[in-house]
């Protein structure tokens, strides 16, 4: 790709062009690449095909002028960092990021984000990187594992076993899908922003992680049983553990005149079901004093809460979300007498039912914490001080989503799949509400 560029000559009447002062000056190699790319850009949204396979073509395979490659290669990384960190100008956070890449492209488009996200990360101060960003690097396994940053395609393509093509495809894919993510409401800081005091190493975390692990180890039991009832109850066991801890830790922080505030958590809803899904995280969120919001369209639910209550939220969720999936599947599918299939609309009311009535087993086993702890200790104290974290939160929602809307739940059209739903939620009765209390009591 060739353009005229006009350079004035020297005797030219206050600088305007004539025929004769055109030249052909073809643009360096970075100028043409940067064209290319942006042409490609435009290109991909129009779903003009073989413009866009041209264009890649003219980037990948090109040979001449010499050095070609390495230059299409820096550009297209330098492209990729300023796009990643308009992600985080915009509101996004590491998980998210490689979340949304997979839901909306391909998981290769989501490792190429993950190795984007470790490059860009090098050029912050370990000091100025939020604690929970560095847990979602460590957890996504964002890490630069290429020796040099020239041989990160060669490496890339090698790792995926694709060529040269595939990689300025999926990259220039990637930009495309970067640059165009809507803003979000921030959840903390962003990386670069220097940490006002230093990470809570201190008695309270160590509590946290201890408690953590206990209710990790009861769901995880809930997960593997083949008895409903019993795993019904090492979840409500685990319910009410996490409600007693989050009023101990309601209590400290005020007798320590250190409340701190509500923080934030996206947490991925995803399909297939993910309306009833992000019903279930709510009730979660509700029973645990946290409020979740749903982003249909972007396949996750933000949750604002307290930061013990947060971790406890989430663990709590995905238990559930696995003990439900395996009920449904259990359930078989459905058909009606027609022989047509209902298995869809069967397991859509299902989850539905299963979720409203979770809901209420684990309202009812906080609810029930909160009472024996007023009963042994002094409610005048407790009460307001849960008021007060119950009205942090609704401010906080407040001010990070002061457009929501709220809206009812989906109807459900398959009542076979509500009542098996139900009854899957419902299977231990709370007859077992002595033996869960008392192993609670033990704990």
């Amino acid at each position: 790709m060739r353009k005229a560029w006009w350079k004035p000559r020297s005797g030219d009447a206050a600088g305007l062009p004539d025929a004769a002062g055109f030249v052909e000056d073809p643009p360096s190699p970075t100028e043409e690449i940067g064209e290319l790319v942006a042409e490609a850009l435009r290109a991909l949204p129009r779903a003009d095909e073989t413009l866009f396979a041209g264009l890649i073509q003219a980037l990948a395979q090109r040979a001449d002028p010499p050095g070609w490659p390495r230059v299409a290669d820096r550009c297209l990384a330098a492209r990729l960092l300023r796009s990643v960190a308009t992600a985080w100008e915009r509101g996004w956070q590491p998980a998210d990021v490689v979340r949304y890449v997979g839901r909306r492209r391909t998981a290769r488009h989501a490792r190429l984000a993950t190795d984007a996200i470790a490059a860009q990360m090098r050029s912050y101060a370990a000091t100025t990187v939020d604690e929970q960003w560095r847990e979602q690097l460590a957890v996504l396994g964002a890490e630069v594992w290429w020796e040099h940053d020239d041989a990160y395609p060669e490496s890339w393509c090698e790792r995926e076993g694709v060529d040269r093509t595939a990689f300025v495809t999926s990259a220039i894919e990637l930009v495309h899908l970067l640059e165009g993510l809507p803003r979000l409401a921030s959840i903390g800081p962003p990386p670069g922003t220097p940490r006002t005091h230093a990470p809570s190493r201190d008695r309270v975390r160590d509590v946290d992680q201890r408690m953590l692990a206990k209710v990790r180890a009861l769901l995880a039991k809930a997960e593997s049983t083949e008895f409903p009832e019993e795993a019904e109850a090492l979840s409500a066991r685990a319910q009410e553990l996490i409600a007693r801890h989050s009023i101990d830790h309601a209590l400290l922080a005020a007798e320590t005149g250190n409340p701190g505030g509500p923080a934030g958590r996206r947490i991925a809803v995803d399909n297939p079901y993910d309306a009833p899904k992000a019903v279930l995280l709510t009730v979660v969120a509700d029973a645990n004093r946290c409020r979740a919001v749903w982003h249909r369209e972007l396949g996750f639910s933000t949750v604002l809460g307290f930061p013990a209550d947060l971790a406890a939220v989430e663990m709590l969720f995905t238990s559930l979300l696995v003990q439900a999936t395996a009920a449904m599947v259990h359930a078989g599918p459905r058909r009606d007498a027609r022989g047509r299939s209902r298995t869809r609309s069967f397991r859509h009311a299902f989850l539905n039912a299963y979720a409203a009535r979770i809901g209420e087993r684990l309202r009812g086993a906080a609810d029930e914490a909160t009472s024996r702890a007023a009963a042994s200790t002094d409610g005048e104290d407790l009460l307001p001080v849960l008021a007060a974290r119950d009205q942090a939160v609704e401010l906080a929602v407040e001010k990070m989503f002061p457009n929501l809307a709220k809206s009812r739940a989906g109807s459900v059209s398959n009542y076979e799949g509500w009542v098996a739903g139900r009854a899957a939620a419902d299977l231990a009765s709370l007859n077992g509400r002595s033996e869960v209390t008392g192993a609670f009591r033990r704990s």
